[in-house]
């Protein structure tokens, strides 16, 4: 008699989504995404199938709500969601601050007169544009995805939990984007504000901000004097302590701002910019320094690695063909230098792969069960050989309940808040695609 064909464990195998339901998660955003870039094919025809598709996709996640069987789970995770929104936006605060102040520190002059750094990957792109087919190069060119597309994507796969497209909460895997999108953005403030680097983009700073010529006072007293002279360098090394004498320079411009007043050594305002401390923070931007890593390319990888892991399939190999695009867009536009991508790739996944205690598409009930089972072997084996009835039962309930997720909201409780949820939420995807509407 023919040996049965060994099976792998279930908990082993890779659970990709279903051709029903699953499938239309990656139709419909390789529908948003195209429908986006027909802006730059046919405005007129983009006028009228971006609403529709918004439409549809709001309508289908309405309809779908009532139905959804993990609100329960979605209450329970909120908490860790509106943590991770609040360190997220704290963390962009102080992006922000640092953002300003390495833009402004040295001065115009400095932003005019030093040169990009060498970059050997735009230099390879500038080859590869005089050896490739024309229809590659602009294939290359194209700007068929930005940052807020990949937030949109995100969104998307958030919301498919309603659909049981991925496993939820929805909410956790959206706690776990942001808890690990402030996290990097807090180690790529670090990086930047340790080394200022020369932009790429030598004109930036004097189209976009009104700055003093000359460098902060701070910069006056600890760069300027030994930023050229090879002898001067020297003798600041031997002695470890600045020597030469500050320059005479104009004051700097002091606003009145209140309790805001330790942002003004920071942000160095100029009277023609303004007087309020939040107009200099939002009009900082991306920057006129090279920031090391590149936030955008941060995005993207953890975009693509949350499709990756959650939902998996080939709408998850085209999200990452579509991160290398982005990348090779961002050095050949020379908003980065090829390394703050290489660097900003590796550095989202890692710590994607370290915050997996947040939310896992691992089937966590599972994992608790076979824990608890384990823990009762020796006491099953000694029922089972007693012929025990009642002992086997008790101890396969306590494995049971050891995986199941604990109740106890009412309905009402839980309309209100998965109506709560939905409009916030929505309110959220308007603000962000209005803040990132720049690029």
């Amino acid at each position: 008699m023919a040996k049965p064909k060994a099976r792998r464990p279930a908990a082993s195998r890779r659970r990709w989504p279903s051709a029903g339901v699953g499938m239309g998660l990656g139709v419909a955003a390789a529908a948003y995404v195209g429908v986006d870039y027909a802006r730059h094919l046919s405005p007129a025809w983009h006028g009228r199938l971006q609403p529709a598709l918004w439409a549809a996709l709001a309508l289908a996640a309405a309809a779908r709500a009532p139905f959804y069987r993990r609100w329960d789970a979605e209450l329970r995770a909120a908490p860790r969601f509106l943590a991770a929104m609040g360190f997220m936006l704290a963390a962009f605060l102080c992006e922000a601050i640092s953002v300003r102040f390495v833009s402004t520190v040295l001065g115009l002059r400095w932003h005019r007169s030093t040169a990009p750094l060498p970059d050997t990957g735009q230099w390879l792109f500038l080859a590869l544009n005089e050896k490739l087919p024309q229809i590659m190069v602009d294939l290359l060119r194209a700007h068929i995805i930005s940052l807020h597309h990949y937030l949109m994507l995100f969104i998307m796969l958030g919301f498919s939990s309603l659909f049981d497209c991925i496993k939820g909460p929805g909410l956790g895997i959206a706690a776990r984007y942001m808890f690990t999108m402030a996290v990097g953005r807090l180690v790529r403030t670090v990086t930047f504000l340790a080394t200022i680097l020369p932009s790429a983009r030598p004109w930036c700073a004097e189209a976009r901000y009104q700055l003093p010529d000359h460098p902060h006072p701070w910069a006056q007293k600890y760069y300027a004097p030994y930023a050229s002279d090879p002898d001067a360098i020297r003798r600041v090394i031997q002695e470890d302590m600045p020597y030469a004498f500050i320059e005479e320079y104009p004051g700097e411009y002091r606003p009145k701002w209140g309790h805001m007043n330790f942002l003004v050594d920071i942000l160095r305002p100029t009277a023609e910019e303004g007087s309020s401390w939040y107009h200099f923070l939002k009009k900082a931007s991306g920057g006129c320094s090279d920031l090391m890593y590149s936030g955008h390319m941060l995005v993207a990888v953890l975009t693509a690695m949350a499709w990756t892991e959650a939902y998996g399939g080939w709408i998850s190999v085209v999200i990452w063909f579509l991160v290398l695009h982005s990348a090779q867009r961002e050095i050949r536009e020379r908003h980065h230098y090829s390394v703050d991508c290489i660097v900003a790739i590796y550095v989202g996944i890692l710590l994607w792969r370290m915050t997996g205690f947040i939310w896992s598409a691992a089937d966590n009930g599972r994992t608790r069960r076979l824990a608890k089972l384990d823990k009762l072997q020796n006491r099953l084996f000694r029922a089972a050989k007693d012929s025990d009835i009642k002992e086997i039962r008790g101890l396969l309930n306590e494995v049971e309940l050891a995986g199941q997720e604990q109740k106890g909201f009412s309905k009402r409780v839980i309309l209100a808040f998965s109506s709560t949820m939905i409009v916030f939420t929505l309110l959220c995807v308007l603000l962000a695609f209005t803040l990132t509407s720049d690029g």
